[in-house]
């Protein structure tokens, strides 16, 4: 990048409310970051984070509108700053269970969540980066999407939705490490597996079982390596997707 080290460094994140993006917003935070938090919530009032409601965007990251309208809010924001974004973390997703939280296959998915997943898990990304990539480029920034080793093999809790439209983000990643590459901007993306949040499903002791290092990954782990991709210390990293899953994959 090629901010100077003094200057505050900002970055945007989706799915900040819990787990991994709560991780993310506070391992930013605390190497003196400005974090722009975005959620389909309003910002709690019980949250401790002190800089949360001035810096928080409420979007339907399902309604390509809303979105739009949130774009032209964060580029308005980040003009204070002389319109410089340092980094976008595309971490929101959604990952819709039949009854009694049950993994929707193909057939059991409607049409209609098929394109509610594709819209927050896939086309929100697309439509951020595309949005602010002059933003991106005066800072030399750095783009983080958030896949899933749901997206290169059949899971036992991940629906189909869900696992394709992971997938079709690490394809988008390589797409765009090509494309915004040449203006300076770096393009990556993390591979979760099971980590311990407040979404992990029923049986997931059992997965636990078959990882090498034979216990679940911790948001803060999954939050060390996207602040790694979006500093100076990744300067040449560019194009990969980075397994956090304990060697589950092998």
């Amino acid at each position: 990048m090629t901010s100077s080290s003094n200057e505050k460094k900002t970055l945007i994140l989706t799915g900040a409310s819990r787990g991994i993006g709560h991780a993310t917003v506070k391992r930013f935070s605390s190497a003196g970051w400005r974090v722009i938090t975005c959620s389909r919530h309003p910002f709690p009032e019980d949250c401790p984070w002190e800089a949360g409601p001035e810096d928080h965007i409420q979007v339907d990251l399902a309604d390509p509108a809303n979105l739009a309208d949130a774009v032209a809010v964060m580029r308005e924001r980040l003009q204070a700053q002389g319109s410089r974004l340092n980094a976008l973390v595309n971490n929101a997703a959604i990952s819709p269970k039949g009854e009694g939280g049950a993994r929707l296959d193909v057939f059991k998915t409607d049409m209609d969540v098929w394109r509610q997943v594709f819209e927050v898990n896939f086309f929100a990304p697309v439509t951020l980066a595309r949005g602010l990539v002059e933003e991106l480029q005066a800072a030399k920034g750095s783009v983080v999407n958030v896949t899933s080793i749901a997206g290169t093999r059949v899971h036992p809790f991940a629906g189909s939705a869900y696992a394709t439209s992971k997938s079709a983000l690490a394809g988008l990643t390589r797409e765009m490490a090509a494309d915004f590459g040449a203006l300076g901007i770096r393009v990556n993306a993390i591979a979760p597996g099971e980590i311990d949040t407040a979404i992990l499903s029923p049986g997931t002791e059992k997965i636990v079982a078959e990882i090498p290092m034979k216990r679940l990954g911790t948001p803060e782990e999954v939050a060390r390596t996207i602040y790694f991709l979006c500093t100076d210390q990744s300067s040449y990293v560019n194009g990969a997707e980075i397994h956090i899953n304990g060697g589950q994959h092998v």
